[in-house]
């Protein structure tokens, strides 16, 4: 669940990311009507408590899924709480570019596509690796709410098991199980973005 959820929400919301750096103020395809919109979006879902989430698209991720409950249903709004966030992380990445190799890659002649994929994602792309973790944890916190819908997961093991039924060392045992999980996503992901880091080759 955590990994397809990963995907989906990763790639859309990466995707919606860059579209509001290139769309935003001094972008290479500034468009302020559409950026206004997309940020307040944005904004909108990033306000909305997951939990409270998880009841308001109940009846869409019933259409969607054909049921409100289970594993299966707990993507839909899992990915709908992921794709704001991250978009928003990789839209501070990307910001985080130097100005100056974009309008050089501009005065080349590079098309706005070339500089997406040859300037923004590949000089960007440490910052990228750190916020992709930072999302990452942050899914697995919210994949415990996710239970209240029976989505299953290690957070669902320690409340509705563990906590629930007073069996303690299902929690313990299930909280050891997450922070190591966390541990070695947060290892993994700064070895990365430190072989990633232009900075540490100038």
């Amino acid at each position: 669940m955590t990994i397809l959820t990963a995907i989906i929400g990763g790639i859309i919301g990466l995707i919606v990311g860059v579209l509001l750096v290139v769309t935003g103020p001094d972008g290479i395809a500034e468009n302020r009507p559409f950026y206004n919109v997309l940020d307040k979006i944005v904004n909108l879902f990033r306000s909305i408590p997951f939990i409270v989430l998880l009841a308001v698209i109940a009846p869409f991720t019933r259409i969607v899924v054909g049921t409100a409950i289970g594993t299966t249903a707990a993507i839909v709004p899992l990915i709908i709480a992921v794709i704001p966030f991250y978009a928003r992380q990789i839209q501070n990445a990307l910001l985080d570019v130097d100005y100056g190799i974009i309008e050089a890659a501009a005065a080349m002649g590079s098309s706005r596509l070339g500089i997406i994929f040859r300037v923004y994602l590949k000089e960007g792309l440490s910052q990228i690796i750190r916020s992709s973790v930072l999302t990452l944890i942050s899914l697995i916190g919210l994949t415990a709410m996710a239970g209240t819908v029976g989505g299953g997961g290690l957070g669902n093991l320690a409340v509705m098991i563990g906590y629930e039924r007073f069996q303690n060392d299902v929690t313990f045992v299930s909280l050891i199980l997450i922070l190591i999980l966390v541990f070695i996503i947060q290892i993994v992901g700064d070895i990365l973005a430190k072989a990633t880091d232009h900075e540490n080759f100038s």
